[in-house]
This record gives C-alpha cells, sequence and structure tokens, in this order.
C-alpha cells in the first residue's frame, strides 16, 4: 500500500485543483494508495469571525488592484473547468480555517477524512460558505455521514488544536513553504498542483521503490 501524506489548506485553491489531479492519477495507475490529509494555514493570522471576499483580501496582501486578482483567478477557473471543478471567486468569503483542519482530523479517524476535505473545498470554492462558522460545519460534516451535534460539540472545544500544529510544525521541518505539498512513502515530495502526469510518475517511482525494499 502506497501511502501519500498530502499539506494543503481549505483556503487554497491551487490544493483543490492538486487533490482532484492526484485522484485521477491513483485511479488510472490501479495502485492500493492510502492518503492522509494533514493541515496548513496559509494564512492563520486571520481572525475567527473575519470575512472578507477572496479577491478584497488578496488584494490588499499583494497590494495590487482587485482586477488584478481577479485575472489571476480566471486562470484557476479555466485550469478547474478543464478537469470538472468549479471555481466562483465572487462567492468565495475568506476565513479563518483552524477549525475546519480540526473537524478533517475528525473525520480522518472516522475513516471519512477524503470526503470531508473534498466536501469543505467545495462549500468554500464552489458555493462561497464561511468554514469558521460552527453550525455551516456541522452541516457539512453531516452530509459526509459524520454527526453533525457531536461535530458541533467537539468544535466547542480545542480538541485536534494539538494535531493541526503539529502536522503545521512537520511541514516547517520538511522545508514546505507552501501548499499542496504531496509526500509519497515518506520518501520523495512533489510540491504544488501538478499535472496528473507527474502525480502518475511518482507512484510509479514509490511502487518500484517498494519492489527493491
Amino acid at each position: 500500500m502506497i501511502s501519500v501524506d498530502v499539506w494543503s489548506d481549505v483556503a487554497c485553491p491551487w490544493c483543490y485543483l492538486g487533490k482532484h489531479r492526484l485522484e485521477k492519477a491513483i485511479e488510472a495507475s490501479g495502485a492500493e494508495v492510502t492518503v492522509t490529509w494533514h493541515s496548513f494555514q496559509l494564512d492563520p493570522s486571520i481572525a475567527k469571525g473575519e470575512h472578507t471576499p477572496h479577491a478584497e483580501a488578496l488584494a490588499k496582501k499583494f497590494r495590487a488592484p482587485v482586477e488584478t486578482i481577479q485575472a489571476m483567478n480566471q486562470r484557476l477557473v479555466d485550469l478547474g473547468a478543464a478537469e470538472g471543478l468549479e471555481y466562483h471567486f465572487d462567492r468565495y468569503i475568506q476565513a479563518n480555517t483552524h477549525d475546519a483542519h480540526r473537524l478533517i482530523h475528525f473525520a480522518q479517524e472516522r475513516g471519512l477524512g477524503n470526503q470531508m476535505k473534498d466536501r469543505l473545498m467545495k462549500a468554500q470554492f464552489t458555493e462561497g460558505a464561511i468554514v469558521d462558522d460552527t453550525d455551516v460545519l456541522g452541516g457539512l460534516a453531516g452530509e459526509v455521514g459524520l454527526e453533525a451535534d457531536e461535530v458541533r460539540v467537539m468544535l466547542a472545544t480545542d480538541q485536534y488544536s494539538d494535531a493541526v500544529q503539529a502536522d503545521i510544525a512537520e511541514a516547517a521541518a520538511m522545508g514546505a513553504t507552501g501548499v499542496p505539498f504531496f509526500v509519497f512513502d515518506r520518501a520523495f515530495a512533489v510540491s504544488g498542483a501538478q499535472p496528473v502526469e507527474m502525480f502518475a510518475e511518482a507512484l510509479r517511482r514509490a511502487r518500484e521503490r517498494r519492489a527493491t525494499v
């Protein structure tokens, strides 16, 4: 069983694209692969409850006109469309993702990590959901088969906060300064939302490496 550890952020549109491309490569390869999702926050300084339209937030961060950010986003809209993904940046509201990452850890322990990750990303990039809202997170969790009330109780505590911080620290220790970041069999990494072919090559390398050890 090939292991793939992925560091990404719910707020990262490139991570959504990278996830989809990795999954296409896995499906085409026929390999047995287990994917583990790890937390990373692009901007942990955003306060919980602070909500800003995506283009406005990036324009402020990079000191660029909103029109420039919108043009950059269009590239992702086009790339996503080619992969069957919908990006609606006009709906995308920037929010703190710490609780969303805690929810992914919660789901992962129950065998629903991938489903939860995908649902959160679709909610963020396609539907414009507010991903630091407890009721929103509980509702999304219920859609993938988790108990919404149990999720709300968990979010009222600091459970899994240590796991989120441990993931972030591990990424830093490996030298990962951005996401998505994919590590195959804890042996080699692929950085960025690379083409499907590159992920396929990484899976091939992992399979060959396993055959020689």
